[in-house]
């Protein structure tokens, strides 16, 4: 998977929290980060793979799954995913739909939902959270017991907001799909 959007957007973070909930769950995984020159505010993304077997490469080329933070990342990655793949929206600031029909397309509030959840910068944990809910690739348990490991010091006295975004982003999803309209 590939997950992408602008630095500050805790595009790496989310890229973490997936991976090391793979490890904790016995899966082969890799992470690999890259960020603009500029850091906050430039683009970020990252390549993450969790599987059953070993990871021959950790480059990803043409993913399963992207998560999509913002429209310059929307537009740079959503031709590299594999037909039938997923790709998860922030539909809070993007204002384009999916330009593709052989994936399945999931548009998520991570913003909106964030908010709600107590603070706007857990729009990542919102679509990891939503990611989850529609791929079962790892446990949302497993995501927040990662979290204590994952998350900087500093920011640790956010996870209970973290946890609440989680939940947010596949609660919309396992609803969007129980009545069938993602």
């Amino acid at each position: 998977m590939i997950i992408a959007g602008f630095g500050g957007q805790g595009v790496i973070l989310a890229g973490k929290l997936i991976a090391h909930a793979g490890m904790i769950e016995g899966k082969y995984v890799s992470h690999i980060p890259s960020y603009g020159a500029e850091m906050r505010g430039g683009t970020a993304n990252c390549s993450v793979i969790v599987s059953d077997d070993e990871v021959a490469s950790p480059l990803v080329g043409h993913p399963t799954t992207i998560i999509i933070m913002n429209r310059p990342s929307l537009d740079k990655f959503e031709k590299m995913v594999i037909d039938k793949g997923n790709i998860f929206i922030n539909k809070s600031l993007i204002d384009r739909e999916a330009g593709r029909t052989d994936v399945n397309a999931y548009y998520i509030p991570a913003n909106d939902f964030a908010e709600k959840a107590g603070s706007g910068r857990a729009s990542n944990m919102v679509m990891v959270g939503a990611f989850i809910a529609a791929t079962d690739a790892v446990s949302l348990d497993d995501v927040k017991e990662s979290l204590s490991e994952v998350v900087s010091k500093r920011n640790i006295k956010f996870n209970d907001i973290n946890k609440k975004a989680l939940d947010m982003g596949y609660e919309v999803v396992i609803r969007q799909n129980a009545r069938h309209e993602v």
